[in-house]
């Protein structure tokens, strides 16, 4: 048996442990969306069939280039392997939207050498709030008039600075769900504006919320702080704290997708009972 065969054994066998239907694309379908009279792009997963499907928008994190594309690959054909639409938007000045404006990190080291951690963090909580947040709606509203998307049931989700969008996008419309994983954990303690940004946020969205991240994340007090501040205002939260994922700060962070295989049934779960 040659290689090649054995290699497509191999592929075969592992997707089926893994969940994943053999018919299901292994690279994404690439789109384009309008934000703010900027074209976007964006990376998404389709179950087999026609639909129309409940989705879940994903919001990526903070890394340049197309690394976020990882994520993407490794997440979106687990949730289309179980009947959901997987869109991952890139945001202006990442990805497949790098030439839409600059990017997001580049900004805020240029306001870190204007005016140090202050600056730098005051720069971060309006980019995210604002431009960011934009395209993140931008790219709802795309995906609501797709044919092949039920647009009731619309989830979102998102990791590390994709975290801090899905806290601040549910609480501006009402997703189904929303699934913070690792938001704000790398810039929580230099940022104060954007705690109060995001605790102001989780008050108010109506969309009930699962935060989860890895015991050996950064930084545990956003999901431990935000969690308090939904049940203080009454409304539906969970969270969920995994054991250490990896031997440092930044592998526990890269849990919230290269630990899909751990927290994806929990989520999958969450978004299933409260997205009917």
């Amino acid at each position: 048996m040659n290689r090649k065969i054995l290699a497509i054994i191999f592929f075969s066998l592992f997707n089926m442990g893994n969940g994943i239907a053999e018919t299901l694309p292994a690279v994404p379908q690439i789109v384009h969306f309008q934000s703010g009279g900027r074209e976007l792009g964006g990376e998404i997963f389709k179950p087999t069939g026609s639909g129309p499907f409940p989705a879940v928008l994903y919001n990526h994190g903070s890394a340049g280039g197309m690394l976020n594309s990882q994520a993407s690959k490794i997440i979106g054909p687990l949730f289309a392997s179980k009947g959901w639409i997987f869109f991952m938007p890139y945001r202006r000045g990442q990805g497949l939207s790098a030439d839409a404006g600059p990017y997001i990190l580049d900004e805020i080291k240029a306001a870190r050498r204007r005016g140090g951690l202050q600056e730098a963090s005051a720069t971060m909580t309006r980019l995210l709030s604002t431009e960011q947040l934009e395209d993140q709606l931008s790219a709802l509203a795309w995906l609501k008039l797709q044919s092949f998307v039920q647009p009731t049931r619309i989830a979102v989700a998102g990791n590390s600075f994709g975290g801090v969008e899905t806290v601040l996008g549910a609480a501006k419309v009402p997703y189904c769900a929303a699934v913070v994983a690792s938001g704000g954990a790398e810039s929580w303690d230099e940022s104060p504006e954007l705690q109060e940004v995001m605790k102001a946020a989780v008050r108010t969205a109506s969309s009930p919320m699962l935060f989860f991240q890895a015991a050996n994340d950064f930084n545990l007090a956003p999901n431990e702080v935000l969690s308090s501040e939904r049940k203080q205002a009454g409304k539906r939260v969970e969270v969920k704290t995994y054991p250490a994922f990896g031997n440092s700060a930044a592998e526990g962070h890269s849990f919230a997708y290269r630990g899909s295989s751990t927290w994806f049934p929990d989520v999958l779960d969450f978004i299933d009972k409260n997205c009917i």
